[in-house]
């Protein structure tokens, strides 16, 4: 293709276009029948699989071999179709096949010579009175030809055997059928004789050429060869031959010999022997190059001549040659395609514009049409054009001739650049992104811009697009044509339309066409959309019905262009049935049955339908009489049944499996495959013309109908019968899930027929159909690189629920972790949900129905993390579906596929219930923001919520997901956020004095800068009404358009000294109500004035709150400074004279403490019923009752409902007006509040608080209803950056509480019998580890205290912890403190010998540093060491040493020896400068002070005991580590990078530093030896980094990804990377290395498994947790229930003995009160 061609297919020139590149290697294989068998049957079972095999895996090429002798139906041989069938179809391959397109084997047998089905009337009136000169009957001829008047010119046609010999197709009385089959050979060869003798003798006087002579001597094959061959310019690229001769043919034997020779009255044929000859031996290898041409001579051999065993050597070596010549011409085609993305764009546009052109050739008429088309691009509208109509009206067709229009006539005189694209007609047009890419190649071609700078990702992608539109100039133009935009998938907003731009730059036009039916909304939904974006009612042309004299005039046009025509009967059968319909689908379906029709043909068989469904089933009935029924049927009912079409491959695979098509097709023929051949579909394919088209699905290209209707017919024929349409669902489903792949051979029963003709003894027999494997991911040989099953993740689901295989489905896909995962990984979260949806609403059984919403629930709750990290998926759902083990089998099949396969995925597995469990009140947890979500509001539908932070993210609150996410690129936060009524706008102004402009439907924005002086303040407000947007500062607004133009600015009017606007509400730039508040949040005074039309309110005094009706005609406020009690004011306007004012109605009933406690907020429920206040320590709500018609009125109270906030909870206010909002339900049942983190809920029946939930790891900032039908919803929005919508139906329900603390974990000590202690803020936490329980909560203090480090023992008995300056030891059982000692300033608490022995640091004047750094004592301060005996608190010994303390730096902790010696702490030297201290650990003796110097550290992180050299201490500084002998007091070496982390072998550490990366350090030689994570920027981020207890992992924490990611230390392979629900705080791992503690910011605790996939150990590790067993909860209860009483026996008993001196006694109880304790607990666990 030159560039002269490539440039004029890039501008959309229609002219002389070349053929498009296909993606098929189509093969005709042309041979005679009886003498190829073997051949041909090898080829099939061990050639073509592996051609194909080849050309899809190595080019993406589809194979298929036309075997014209394979599947021929009796119904083609009737009507004398197979010689035009084998024509037919070598066109169709050399206009189709990449490569080779025909194939031909030559033999000895010249083959089947048939007389013509079709002769030109003239001629065989020629050759009739030639016969009759001969004297010659030729009645014969005048019986079996006749003339058809009806083609132009007119033919005579050979008539159907059945139609005179009418049991030729008899198979029921097969006596009869031989009879007629005996009569019709016997008369073909009496007309053969007769035409060849009249031919001859015509030839011979030149009254017929020799070419025409010809004609009726021919045999089929050389008809073929000629086709494909001989009449071919390039047979280099496309053509091969095979030539075989046989040697020593047995011709005794004549039943076997006829196979492979022309026997004639039982000897050789010569004059086909001749002709064969000719063909053969000269005109073919003259034609054909020698390089694709081979000779095989073989020997006829025993009684069979030829046989798969005796001619095996000649077999191999045929195969062998046959493949890679094929192979050879596929590569040589396909290094000539141009596989670059201008290759591959170009074969794009190729098919948009030969199918426009398609359409072009076919229109006649709508002139006016035209011309309002014409008027449009002509004219200056900037914005697109929408063509609408039912379907099949035409819209294709106007569309593409405004194209056509545009480039020959309209825009002549310059070169405008067409875009036309059919959406849904190919791969590339089907999904918004490809299609959009492929646009943008196309512009930026003709502009000569890069294609690199085309991002993937939609948002960025749909901006480029639009600005390339800008690049439009007069002298070219750019013109956009966009068909059934409503066929477009993948788009990421809920209509298919959003990307579209709304204005259009100068010289760009946009031509759309989409359906609308208003009897079909879902239909239609587009074209409403649409009509919001483009409100200009000239941009919309309806395209209506051709109307009967329009049509008609196109049929016979269309009859004139295909030389037919009709006679008047059958006219004016044609023009009733238009009048009953002249839609163009209808139209074009009426032509495509008058074409078939003869000047013969029967009245009765000349019917033509009124409707388009009848006229559909009238084709379908057609091309079933011709295929088959039960082929098409079953073909076409499979295309239906299909969720977004098929393949032709997997069409193929798909009637290859049903037994039904291959038994009928089988009936004459057994091929050595079990398969269908390719042909027979084919043929069926090409009958339905333009009503299948090729689409992108799943990464596929599939094919569909074309148009609705055809689908819709389809239906109604093929699955009228339940049992049909479930039939074909369950075909499809088993063929997804692949059970007779990859070799698998499908059992089958022989027919009596097959079993009859070829003399079978077995009913049944196996065959392997050849289907593929179906696995959930295709890996590669070397297992690098895979690729997703997307075909069976899109269509299994459907298919499984479509049969009502439900055990099926969730044991396969909804309940299979494999499955998940595999989904998750490739496809969208809604696309897993949706699965769960659609098997919920068609089941009936209510347990499995839970389930299901049980798990897509658990889906949603996590699916913020999910959609990033799938891998997290078995973590996610163990986490949250624990507790709903026991009595639901399905989730329990699910969580032990979890346990068993996720670790593969993501090895850090929950030992307990650590997640929110789906089913309670929390819906959704929606996720996307990076910073706190500010305001969101909801669209006036409730469907839609629109949130802002940095980013404007929509969400669907009936599905969750994330519908929009525009980052408008402004710098801070924004803040307020408005609607426009319409809801097509969005605007938001940011604390930087921007404002963003949003078009909600399109996603184009606009950033305003501030419109005001930087003396008038800053931005305070906004408001939008459908064309304008105000913005408001402190006595000035500013109006301006929907394009971010500046329209004016207005002063408020009036005195208004020591007032600011707080809001303005606009109805019209003329009429608005604005608020005034003093600009102190301290001054409770407001202001409300009104103008309408120029005319002023009076202004009307509030304190503190004011609220307005929906209408703005009523207002609530509170009126007297003495008190917060409500008034009402009503609008009032004067007709005559149009003066305003707002005049006091009433009061409304006080609530109590109303002169005391402020109103910091009001506001109107969606309805205007009630008035919900928000007081200092509580809520008011006053109840107006129902205005609407059909409910009665029935009040809450008469007065006002005071609903208080428990004691010590107060309401606050951010900002005048503003405070925490308070939300009735849709049953008038609850009232719920958000109040700091919690919500707290109400029973308005009797006013009392009824539960408190906690919410939101942060402060709640807003709270909206969402209660609409039958959503009974809320919606929280908070600073932890997540919105919520909680169902207020489920707020009691049983909720599986997850234990946690108020405040985040700051520290985690473990022991060694599954205990732990936390330590927050305001107390100790201890924990079960197993279960996850948080069991005591432990404070000294009960107001106030200040918890600052915890140790358990190992053993468990006891814990130590430091509480507001106070040492404690508590016995864990009892939950006493059994010694407490003031120690002030407690940095640091170690257990000592088995927690006999605590070691603590305090520094008692530590809050006194800065006083004496201003008295200049450099920092200096005295840490004192403290060595105790547990749990007695004896001190064992005491000293003190000077430290120094760094800001942003923490206390350097003082470290024990290995050998438990010495106590080594850092100390300051004389200069102050850091050094270490050693002191002994018997007595507390100092030993030796050891300076620094040696290793150049001047600021000391930590000291790590060296733990395989009892005299070594590590010094970690930023830089480096050093290691120190404390005995020689030397520096032995020095370790860059290490950051303290060590093996238990003291060979290796850890460096990590904050950029990212993580290496392993050898410590002997400082050298890298292993890297876990490259040296990558991942942003400087908080690091933690540890070794497990056993050292087999390294465990890394990176705050910026809030990711755990686990190594093995062997292999440095990443085996988990575990996303955090909140940050990181405290990270320990457990005593036996096989799991990690974790403790997060939340307050949650964590226990995760480690579980290596290469420990199968590890699985029956989880099995046996208590959380895995499903009877565990009534175990719980009972172990709770023992425990509980005997704790109380022995706490009495303690007391009891704690009073007496004798410390033995007591050690003795503490010591049989733990081991029952503590023997009691793991039993009832286990």
């Amino acid at each position: 293709m030159d560039d002269r061609t490539i440039d004029s297919i890039f501008l959309g020139s229609l002219e002389a276009l070349p053929p498009v590149s296909s993606k098929i290697v189509r093969i005709f294989t042309s041979s005679t029948f009886t003498d190829t068998t073997m051949e041909r049957n090898t080829l099939m079972a061990k050639c073509y699989p592996r051609i194909k095999d080849y050309c899809r895996e190595k080019h993406g090429l589809e194979f298929q071999v036309v075997d014209m002798r394979w599947g021929v139906r009796d119904e083609a041989t009737d009507d004398h179709m197979t010689t035009e069938l084998c024509m037919r179809e070598i066109k169709n391959c050399q206009r189709l096949s990449m490569g080779p397109n025909f194939i031909v084997f030559l033999g000895q047998k010249y083959g089947y010579r048939p007389i013509p089905t079709y002769i030109v009337s003239s001629e065989l009136a020629l050759i009739s009175e030639e016969l009759t000169s001969m004297g010659v009957d030729r009645a014969l001829l005048d019986l079996w030809y006749k003339k058809d008047s009806n083609a132009v010119p007119p033919i005579s046609v050979l008539q159907p055997i059945s139609s005179i010999l009418i049991n030729f197709n008899n198979k029921r009385v097969p006596k009869l059928q031989a009879e007629d089959q005996a009569v019709w050979w016997d008369t073909l060869n009496k007309m053969q004789k007769l035409l060849r003798k009249a031919t001859a003798s015509l030839g011979a006087s030149n009254k017929m050429s020799k070419e025409d002579v010809h004609n009726y001597f021919m045999s089929v094959t050389e008809r073929e060869v000629i086709n494909g061959v001989l009449n071919v310019k390039n047979t280099k690229n496309h053509c091969l031959a095979y030539v075989r001769y046989i040697n020593n043919i047995n011709l005794q034997n004549l039943k076997k010999a006829s196979l492979f020779v022309d026997i004639i009255n039982r000897s050789l044929d010569t004059e086909s022997a001749k002709l064969l000859g000719d063909l053969r031996d000269t005109r073919l290898p003259a034609k054909i190059e020698s390089s694709n041409a081979q000779k095989y001579t073989v020997e006829w051999i025993g009684r069979e001549g030829l046989d798969i065993e005796t001619h095996e050597e000649y077999l191999n070596h045929f195969i062998s040659h046959f493949y890679k010549n094929v192979v050879k011409l596929v590569d040589r085609a396909m290094r000539k395609e141009d596989s670059s993305a201008q290759g591959q764009i170009v074969t794009e546009i190729l098919q948009h514009l030969h199918a426009c052109n398609n359409s072009v050739k076919i229109f006649y008429g709508r002139e006016e049409s035209c011309e309002r088309i014409k008027r449009y691009m002509l004219g200056d509208s900037d914005k697109p054009l929408v063509l609408f109509g039912d379907g099949g009206c035409g819209k294709t067709s106007l569309l593409s001739k405004s194209a056509a229009l545009v480039a020959t006539e309209w825009f002549a005189h310059v070169r405008p650049i067409n875009v036309i694209r059919f959406l849904g007609t190919t791969p590339d047009s089907s999904a918004l992104t490809a299609t959009l890419i492929s646009i943008c190649q196309q512009i930026s071609y003709n502009y000569m811009l890069p294609f690199e700078n085309i991002p993937d990702d939609l948002v960025p992608l749909t901006a480029h697009f639009k600005q390339l539109l800008t690049y439009a100039s007069p002298n070219q133009p750019l013109t956009l044509y966009l068909d059934s935009v409503d066929q477009l998938t993948g788009t990421q907003d809920s209509n298919k339309v959003s990307w579209i731009p709304t204005r259009l730059p100068k010289h760009c036009k946009i031509i759309i066409s989409c359906a609308n039916e208003p009897a079909n909304p879902t239909v239609s939904h587009e074209y409403h959309v649409l009509c919001k974006m483009i409100d200009v009612e000239e941009n919309f042309i309806e395209v209506t019905a051709l109307g009967e004299d329009l049509a008609m005039n196109v049929i016979k046009m269309w009859a004139k262009t295909a030389c037919r025509d009709l006679n008047n009967y059958q006219w004016r059968l044609v023009a009733n049935a238009i009048s009953k319909c002249s839609l163009p689908i209808f139209v074009k379906l009426v032509f495509a049955e008058i074409c078939r029709w003869r000047s013969y043909t029967r009245p009765q068989e000349t019917h033509l339908a009124n409707t388009v469904m009848d006229s559909i089933m009238l084709l379908f009935e057609r091309v079933e009489k011709q295929h088959g029924r039960i082929l098409v049927f079953h073909a076409l009912a499979y295309i239906t049944a299909s969720k977004s079409g098929l393949s032709e491959s997997e069409l193929e695979d798909l009637i290859s499996l049903d037994d039904k098509v291959l038994d009928d097709v089988y009936q004459y023929h057994m091929p050595p495959v079990r398969r269908i051949p390719p042909l027979l579909w084919t043929r069926i394919r090409n009958d339905l013309p333009n009503y299948l088209s090729e689409r992108e699905a799943d990464g596929v290209n599939v094919m569909n109908w074309y148009h609705r209707q055809f689908r819709d017919t389809a239906k109604e024929r093929y699955f009228k019968n339940m049992n049909m349409a479930i039939y074909f669902h369950s075909m499809i489903a088993d063929y997804y899930l692949g059970i007779w792949g990859g070799g698998v051979p499908k059992p089958f029963k022989f027919t009596e027929i097959q079993r009859h003709r070829f003399g079978l003894a077995d009913k049944e027999g196996s065959a392997d159909r050849k289907v593929p494997i179906q696995p959930l991911v295709f890996s590669s040989k070397d297992g690098l690189s895979k690729r997703y099953n997307l075909r069976k993740f899109g269509e299994l689901p459907f298919h499984f629920v479509r049969s009502r295989r439900f055990k099926d489905l969730f044991e396969h896909v909804l309940f299979n972790y494999d499955w998940l995962h595999a989904k998750l990984s490739s496809c969208p979260l809604q696309a897993v949900l949706a699965d769960f949806e659609d098997a919920s609403t068609n089941t009936e059984d209510k347990e499995a129905r839970r389930e299901l919403m049980l798990v897509a629930d658990a889906l949603r709750l996590g699916g913020a993390i999910l959609a990033i990290y799938p891998n997290m998926l078995a973590p996610q759902l163990i986490g949250r579906l624990l507790p709903e083990i026991g009595g639901n089998p399905n989730i329990k099949m699910l969580l032990r596929a979890c346990d068993r396969s996720g670790p593969k995925d993501c090895a850090l597995i929950p030992v307990n219930h650590c997640l929110h469990t789906p089913g309670g009140p929390l819906k959704y947890s929606l996720e996307g923001h990076q910073f706190a979500v500010f305001a969101f509001c909801l669209t006036s539908d409730m469907r839609y919520m629109v949130s802002i932070s940095t980013h404007f993210i929509t969400f669907d609150l009936s599905t969750s997901d994330l519908t929009r996410d525009v980052n408008p690129g402004i710098e801070g936060i924004m803040q307020q956020l408005v609607l426009s009524p319409d809801n097509k706008w969005a605007a938001a102004y940011s604390n930087n004095n921007q404002t963003v402009l949003l078009n909600m439907l399109s996603s184009e924005f606009v950033v305003i800068n501030s419109p005001f002086e930087e003396c008038h303040g800053p931005v305070s407000g906004l408001h939008l009404l459908n064309h304008c947007l105000f913005i408001t500062c402190k006595l000035r607004w500013a109006q301006f358009d929907m394009r971010g133009n500046l329209v004016d600015t207005f002063d408020v009017p009036g005195e208004n000294e020591d007032w600011e606007i707080l809001t303005m509400e606009f109805f019209s730039p003329t009429d608005y109500n604005v608020v005034f508040w003093s600009g102190s949040i301290n001054d409770m005074r407001l202001r409300l004035d009104s103008c309408r039309g120029g005319n002023y309110s009076n202004s009307e005094r509030f304190f503190s709150a004011l609220a307005m009706n929906k209408h703005r005609s009523r207002a609530y406020g509170c009126a007297n400074e003495d008190n917060f009690e409500v008034s009402v004011f009503d609008f009032v306007e004067d007709e005559e004279s149009g003066a305003i004012s707002w005049n006091l109605v009433e009061s409304l009933s006080r609530f109590e403490n109303d002169d005391k406690e402020m109103l910091l907020q009001l506001r109107l429920d969606q309805h205007d019923r009630m008035l919900l206040g928000t007081a200092g320590k509580g809520f008011v709500i006053w109840d107006f009752g129902s205005k609407l018609k059909d409910e009665t009125e029935s009040r809450l109270t008469e007065g006002a409902l005071y609903l208080p906030l428990p004691h010590g909870v107060r309401n606050i206010t951010t900002r005048i007006m503003q405070s925490n909002s308070i939300m009735v339900s849709s049953r008038l049942d609850y009232a719920v509040a958000g109040v700091r983190k919690n919500l707290y809920v109400w029973c308005l029946p009797s006013g009392q608080l009824a539960k408190v939930l906690d919410a939101h790891f942060g402060r709640i900032i807003q709270l909206e209803p969402l209660t609409i039908g039958n959503w009974n919803n809320l919606v929280t929005s908070s600073i932890d950056r997540s919105v919520k919508v909680w169902n207020i139906n489920n707020i009691f329900e049983k909720v599986h509480v997850i234990d946690r603390h108020e405040l985040q974990i700051d520290d985690i000590s473990l022991s060694e019998v599954d205990m732990a202690v936390t330590v927050t803020r305001s107390c100790v936490g201890v924990w079960e580890t197993r279960s996850g329980r948080l069991l005591a909560k432990l404070s000294d203090s009960a107001l106030g205290a200040i918890v600052t480090h915890a140790e358990i023992t190992p053993d468990g008995r006891y814990i130590i912890s430091s509480e507001t300056g106070k040492f404690l030891v508590w016995n864990r059982v009892s939950e006493q403190v059994v010694f407490r000692d003031d120690q002030p300033g407690i940095q640091q608490i170690t257990l000592l010998d088995y927690g006999y022995k605590v070691l603590t640091v305090s520094v008692p004047n530590i809050n006194q540093r800065d006083i004496l750094a201003a008295a200049d004592e450099a920092n200096r301060l005295t840490a004192i060491t403290t060595l105790r005996s547990v749990p007695e608190g004896t001190i064992l010994f005491r000293f003190e040493f000077p430290i120094r303390m760094i800001t942003g730096m923490p206390f350097r902790k003082s470290v024990m020896t290995a050998d438990n010696a010495y106590i080594v702490v850092v100390t300051v030297d004389k200069l102050n400068k850091d050094c270490l201290g050693v002191y002994s650990a018997t007595n507390g003796a100092f030993v030796s002070k050891i300076m620094l110097k040696g290793c150049s550290i001047k600021e000391v992180f930590a000291l790590v005991p060296m733990p395989h050299k009892a005299n070594q201490v590590a010094v970690i500084s930023s830089e480096k580590g050093s290691v120190m002998d404390i005995k020689t007091k030397k520096h032995i070496r020095s370790i860059a990078k290490w950051g303290g982390s060590i093996t238990r072998d003291g060979k290796c550490g850890l460096y990590a530093p904050t950029r990212g990366g993580l290496e392993m350090l050898e410590l002997r030689k400082g050298t890298t030896v292993k890297t876990f994570i490259p040296k990558v920027a991942e942003g400087v981020f908080s690091v933690i980094c540890i070794f497990t207890e056993n050292d087999e992992y390294v465990a890394y924490y990176h705050s910026g990804r809030k990711t755990i990611r686990v190594f093995r230390t062997g292999d440095t392979e990443m085996i988990a990377n575990y996303r955090l629900q909140a940050e990181l705080t405290a990270i320990k791992s457990s005593k036996d290395g096989r799991a990690i503690v974790l403790g997060t910011v939340d307050g949650c605790m964590s226990v995760l498994a480690i579980v290596d996939p290469k420990k199968q150990e590890m699985i029956e590790y989880l099995n046996e947790l208590p959380s895995r067993d499903e009877n565990w909860k009534a175990k719980l209860a009972k172990m709770k229930a023992r425990v509980g009483f005997k704790a109380a026996i022995r706490v009495a008993t303690i007391s009891s003995r704690y009073a007496k001196p004798n410390r033995g006694e007591d050690e003795d109880v503490e010591g049989e009160l733990l081991s029952e304790i503590t023997e009691v607990v793991p039993v009832a666990m286990d």
